[in-house]
C-alpha cells in the first residue's frame, strides 16, 4: 500500500447527451483517526446541534487520549442545520488562530471530509483535527421535507412532476436501476431484514426490532419502488472524530486506523439527475475505478465495507459498481449471506443507516474505526485490517480507505 501523498484532479469529458463528467479528486496519504464520539441517537434529542456538537467532540477528544488543547483545526458539513465551527471551536475554548472550515453538503462530505483534514495534516497545517456532524434531523430541520419551491432555478421544472426530495430522487434511480437489472423487491427485502437483524444487538440503534420479509412487505410506499422500511432514520445525534498526525496517533492512541485513499467526484447529473444521461448511474460507476487504481487494492482485499445506505437499492448498486459481485447479482449476493459478519464482506455490522441512525453517514465512518480497532459493541469482524467507507448524493459522492496498521 503506498503511503506517500498525492492530490490529483482528472478531467473528462463525455459528448453528446452525456454531457460533462465531473471533475475526480483522490488523496492518499498516511494520517489516522485517533478518536470517536457519538451521543445518543433518537428522535428528539431536546437539545440543540450546538450541544450535540460539543458533546460529541469532547468524547472523541477523550477518546484520542488528547486534551482540548491539542486540537489545532476543526471541519464539519452541514445543510444550514447545525453548529457554526467557530462557535464549537470557541466553546471548546480552541485558539482562535486555528484553521476552521465547515463545508455545504451532505452525504458526499461523509467519506471525503477525511480526506480534506488528512491534507490540512500532511501540509503542516495542523496536527489534530476534529470533525464533527450534528443535526435535529427528526425534531428540527428535517431533509425529507423539502420545501416546493415554484419559481426559481432549474427545480422549478421537477418539483412540479414529484421531484420534491431526496426519496423521490432515489425512487426515479432506483426504479430504473431495478428495471435494468431485473433486481427485485425480494432484493431489497434482503437488504432491509439483515440490516434490522444486525441493528437488533447494537445498544445505539434506534430500531433494534427484527424485520421478517413479511413485516418488509407491510411496510407502507412512500415513493416506488420504495416503502418507509428501505428509507434511513431521521435522526437527531451528533457524531465527531479526531484525525492526528500518525506518530502523535502511535503515542496516544496506539492502533489507530490510516486514512491510506480517499476519492471525491462523481458523473453527470449528480442529486438533480436532469442531465444525466443514465439515472441509475450512482457515483460508484464512476468512482470504484479510481479508488482502486489510487489505493493499489483489489474488491478481494476490502475485510469490511461501510456503504452509505441511506435507501436499501443503493447498497445492491454499490457492491456491484465496486467490483463485489457481478452486476445483476447483488441480492443474490445478499441472501447468500455473504454480507453478514461471518461472510466474505462484511456490510454495516452496526445496522448501517437504515437502522442505526442517519447522522449523514459519519456514524458508519465511526463504525469502521470500532470495527478495524477490534471493539465494536456488536457484531465485531474477526480481524478485520481494510475498510471502505462511502458517501453520495448520487452520481457525485466519495470514498476512503480506512486500515488497521
Amino acid at each position: 500500500m503506498p503511503h506517500e501523498f498525492a492530490w490529483q484532479y482528472c478531467f473528462k469529458q463525455a459528448l453528446g447527451l452525456q454531457g460533462e463528467q465531473m471533475a475526480q479528486q483522490a488523496f492518499t496519504g498516511a494520517a489516522a483517526v485517533t478518536g470517536i464520539g457519538l451521543t445518543d441517537i433518537s428522535r428528539d434529542s431536546g437539545v440543540s446541534p450546538l450541544q450535540l456538537a460539543l458533546t460529541a467532540s469532547r468524547a472523541a477528544i477523550a477518546d484520542a487520549g488528547l486534551t482540548a488543547s491539542d486540537i489545532d483545526g476543526v471541519l464539519c458539513y452541514h445543510m444550514n442545520d447545525s453548529a457554526p465551527v467557530t462557535e464549537v471551536a470557541e466553546r471548546l475554548h480552541l485558539p482562535p488562530a486555528i484553521w476552521t472550515n465547515e463545508i455545504y453538503g451532505g452525504g458526499t462530505q461523509s467519506a471525503s471530509i477525511l480526506g480534506d483534514a488528512s491534507m490540512l495534516i500532511h501540509s503542516g497545517t495542523a496536527s489534530n483535527v476534529l470533525i464533527y456532524r450534528a443535526l435535529n434531523g427528526r425534531s428540527g430541520k428535517r431533509m425529507s421535507q423539502a420545501p416546493l419551491r415554484l419559481a426559481g432555478g432549474e427545480a422549478q421544472f421537477t418539483r412540479p412532476y414529484g421531484m420534491a426530495g431526496p426519496v423521490n430522487l432515489f425512487a426515479l434511480s432506483s426504479a430504473r436501476w431495478m428495471h435494468d437489472t431485473a433486481a427485485t423487491e425480494d432484493d431489497l427485502a434482503a437488504v432491509v431484514c439483515q440490516s434490522r437483524h444486525l441493528a437488533a444487538s447494537n445498544p445505539r440503534a434506534l430500531l433494534t426490532r427484527g424485520m421478517t420479509t413479511g413485516d418488509y412487505f407491510a411496510s407502507p410506499w412512500i415513493s416506488t419502488p420504495l416503502r418507509r422500511a428501505d428509507c434511513c432514520q431521521e435522526t437527531d445525534a451528533g457524531a465527531a472524530l479526531i484525525v492526528s498526525r500518525t506518530d502523535i496517533a502511535d503515542a496516544a492512541r496506539p492502533g489507530s486506523p490510516r486514512i491510506t485513499t480517499v476519492v471525491r467526484g462523481g458523473g453527470p447529473g449528480a442529486s438533480s439527475m436532469d442531465k444525466a444521461g443514465d439515472v441509475s448511474s450512482l457515483f460508484s460507476r464512476y468512482l470504484a475505478g479510481k479508488l482502486w487504481d489510487m489505493s493499489g487494492l483489489t474488491p478481494d482485499d476490502v475485510d469490511l465495507a461501510l456503504l452509505y445506505d441511506a435507501y436499501s437499492p443503493v447498497v445492491l448498486q454499490q457492491l456491484e459498481d465496486f467490483g463485489f459481485c457481478n452486476r445483476g447479482e447483488s441480492g443474490h449476493f445478499v441472501r447468500s449471506g455473504n454480507t453478514l459478519p461471518s461472510g466474505t464482506l462484511p456490510v454495516n455490522p452496526h445496522g448501517g443507516l437504515l437502522s442505526e441512525g442517519y447522522v449523514h453517514g459519519l456514524n458508519n465512518i465511526l463504525e469502521a474505526v470500532r470495527q478495524l480497532r477490534g471493539t465494536a459493541t456488536s457484531h465485531q469482524v474477526a480481524s478485520p485490517h481494510v475498510a471502505l467507507c462511502t458517501g453520495f448524493g448520487g452520481s457525485y459522492g466519495s470514498a476512503a480507505i480506512l486500515e488497521r496498521p
